[in-house]
C-alpha cells in the first residue's frame, strides 16, 4: 500500500511508538495477561500509568503544584459549562474568534452574565481581535488559543489583569506555555496529545470554591464539581483507560524526544514549509491574516481564477495520499492540520503535490 499523509483536523496522527506500545498493552497489560480495555482502572499498575501521566504533564509544561491536573469524559465542549458552573458568579468575559469559541460563550450565560470583549466573526473569523480592554469587573476572561476550523492562533501567553481560561485543544503541547499566567487550561486531547475520549483540565486550586453570589445554581452538582475529581484524583467514577494510556505512550514520545522546545522547532519548520509554498504557489492562497496563522491548522484556498480547480486538486492530492485536507464547510477549500506526530514528509509531500498541480495547470 502506498504510503498516506495524514492531515485530520481530529482525531489527530498520533506517533508511531504511541500506537504500537498501545497495541502490546491492548493484548497483555503490565504483564498482567489482562488487556487494556479489559483492566480494572484500580489495577496497581494502572494508577501507576495516572500518576506517570500526570507527572509527564508537570514536566514538559513545568506545572506548578498548586494547579491540579484532571483527565475527565466529554470533551471540551463539556468544559463551556463546567468553567463558568465553577467560575462565574456576576460576569464572565469572551474572546470570540471562532464557533467553539461561541458556543463557549452561549453556556456561560446561562449561569450569568456574559460579555464578548471583541469578536472577529465580521470576517469569518481570519484573524485575532487586537486592542480589546478586558473588563476588571468579570471572573475570568476565556480565550480559545487556536482556532482549528478557521486557521488562526494566539501564540503568546497573554498578560491578564484577572483570571485568565484558555481552550487550548489544538495546540496544547505544541509551544512553550507560561502556566502561572493562566487560572484554567482545558481541552479534548484529540488534537494533538492523544485519541478522543479523554479531556485535560489544569487549575489552579485557590479559584474553586468561590462561588456565593449566585442564586440560580447554589449547589454545584457532583459531577461538575472540579474538587470532586480533584480529591479523587481523576477516578471519581470509571477513567477513559484507553484515551489516556495512548495520552501517557504520546507524551513520553514527546518528551523522549526533547520536549516542548523540540516540538516547537519542528512545529514552526513544518508550518513555515507549507505557508511559504501557499504564499508562492499561483493557485493558492491563504484564508487568514499572516501575523495569525496557526502552525497547526494550515488553511488556504484556490486563488482567484482558478476556483473551478478546487474539486480537481482534491482528487489529485488524495489520488496522491493526502488524507484529511478538505477545508471546513465554513471556510472551504484545504486544511492541514500539522499536529505534534505530523512528520516534515509529510508536509514535504503535500508541498510537491501542490507544485506538481501547479505545473499541469497554471
Amino acid at each position: 500500500m502506498a504510503k498516506v499523509h495524514i492531515f485530520n483536523a481530529g482525531p489527530c496522527i498520533l506517533p508511531k511508538a504511541a500506537t504500537e506500545a498501545t497495541r502490546k498493552a491492548i493484548e497483555n497489560f503490565d504483564n498482567t495477561g489482562v488487556g487494556l480495555l479489559e483492566i480494572s482502572h484500580r489495577t496497581p499498575g494502572w494508577e501507576r500509568i495516572m500518576s506517570e501521566t500526570v507527572q509527564l504533564w508537570r514536566d514538559l509544561l513545568h506545572i506548578p503544584e498548586n494547579y491540579k491536573i484532571l483527565f475527565l469524559g466529554g470533551g471540551a465542549s463539556t468544559q463551556f459549562f463546567t468553567v463558568p458552573a465553577n467560575l462565574l458568579n456576576k460576569k464572565a468575559a469572551y474572546l470570540q474568534t471562532g464557533v467553539w469559541a461561541k458556543k463557549a460563550a452561549k453556556e456561560a450565560k446561562i449561569f450569568g452574565e456574559t460579555e464578548i470583549v471583541a469578536s472577529s466573526e465580521d470576517k469569518n473569523y481570519s484573524y485575532i481581535p487586537k486592542n480589546y480592554t478586558i473588563p476588571t469587573d468579570a471572573d475570568y476572561f476565556h480565550i480559545t488559543t487556536n482556532n482549528t476550523i478557521y486557521g488562526t492562533e494566539i501564540k503568546e501567553d497573554i498578560d491578564c489583569p484577572i483570571n485568565l481560561v484558555a481552550d487550548m485543544s489544538s495546540d496544547i503541547m505544541s509551544r512553550p506555555v507560561d502556566v502561572t499566567k493562566y487560572a484554567l487550561i482545558y481541552g479534548g486531547a484529540q488534537k494533538n496529545v492523544g485519541p478522543a475520549g479523554v479531556t485535560f483540565v489544569i487549575v489552579r486550586e485557590d479559584v474553586l470554591g468561590k462561588i456565593t453570589d449566585r442564586k440560580n445554581l447554589p449547589v454545584l452538582p457532583t459531577m461538575v464539581d472540579y474538587r470532586t475529581h480533584i480529591d479523587k484524583e481523576s477516578m471519581f467514577n470509571t477513567p477513559p483507560v484507553s484515551a489516556i494510556f495512548v495520552m501517557h505512550e504520546t507524551l513520553k514520545w514527546l518528551k523522549d524526544n526533547g520536549g516542548i522546545e523540540w516540538i516547537q522547532k519542528r512545529n514552526q519548520e513544518k508550518a513555515d514549509l507549507l505557508y511559504n509554498e501557499i504564499d508562492r504557489n499561483k493557485m493558492f492562497v491563504g484564508t487568514v491574516a499572516k501575523e495569525d496563522r496557526s502552525l497547526m491548522n494550515v488553511c488556504f484556498v484556490m486563488a482567484k481564477g482558478y476556483e473551478d480547480k478546487e474539486k480537481e486538486f482534491m482528487e489529485f492530492a488524495k489520488a496522491n495520499g493526502m488524507i484529511g485536507i478538505k477545508g471546513h464547510r465554513s471556510v472551504g477549500g484545504f486544511r492541514a492540520s500539522l499536529y505534534n506526530a505530523c512528520e516534515i514528509e509529510d508536509v514535504q509531500a503535500l508541498v510537491d503535490c501542490m507544485q506538481e498541480f501547479e505545473k499541469k495547470n497554471a
